[in-house]
């Protein structure tokens, strides 16, 4: 090695070099963490691999995040719940019928969170939900009613404007959440290794369980 090539190792880096790594560890964490959480569940994720994952040290992911539970706390507010406050803006100012919303809604979450690798969260949450009850009820809190509140408001609107019959809304909200957590599970399940004539479609999906859930499965009288 070359005296210069040593005076160039030996160089401390810039500081806004520096500040700008600095800046960039908590994201790195949480993109190391997610990738991991989802691939291997929250139980076998250990701190050390999310450090490794990310390229830094066991003691700079805890002064970030003091325990693996704050890291997926994070890694939920990061990845879903931080999409709440657009989406009730958006469907403040919808224009068009409650129908229409119920399917942009639908739509919206596949594309930006559905269809995304912060679907597998749904996926560990429900399968280690009973080992961890604190995750469980942070993901309750934070996500699930938010998210059925939302569904909710789009129902009453159908409701009240005349275009939905009337409903038990705290129940017909389930009936909305389902495909999508079906949509979810089957992605990072059986999905994942289905054959070719076995593969879900999750757009054509999502449009029929919405055309479903606005006019059943009767068909329509003839007159």
């Amino acid at each position: 090695m070359s005296a210069l090539q040593e005076t160039a190792l030996q160089r401390p880096e810039p500081p806004h070099k520096r500040e700008r790594r600095k800046q960039a560890r908590p994201g790195e964490l949480l993109d190391a963490a997610l990738c991991l959480f989802v691939e291997k569940g929250f139980a076998a994720t250990r701190v050390e691999e999310v450090a490794l994952h990310a390229g830094v040290s066991k003691g700079t992911l805890f002064l970030y995040f003091p325990t693996k539970e704050d890291l997926f706390k994070a890694v939920v507010h990061e990845n879903i719940v931080k999409l709440f406050p657009a989406w009730n803006e958006e469907f403040k100012s919808f224009v068009g019928s409650s129908g229409d919303m119920l399917r942009f809604a639908m739509v919206t979450w596949w594309n930006q969170m559905g269809n995304t690798p912060a679907s597998g969260i749904v996926k560990l949450v429900m399968s280690e939900a009973k080992n961890f009850p604190d995750i469980a009820v942070f993901y309750q809190e934070e996500v699930i009613r938010p998210g059925h509140g939302l569904l909710r408001q789009i129902l009453a609107r159908g409701v009240s404007s005349g275009e939905f019959r009337a409903l038990d809304l705290d129940q017909a909200v389930y009936t909305v959440v389902a495909p999508m957590i079906f949509l979810m599970m089957w992605k990072h399940s059986i999905g994942a290794c289905a054959a070719t004539s076995d593969i879900v479609d999750p757009e054509r999906f999502i449009h029929t369980q919405v055309d479903v859930l606005l006019h059943g499965l009767t068909a329509s009288p003839t007159l």
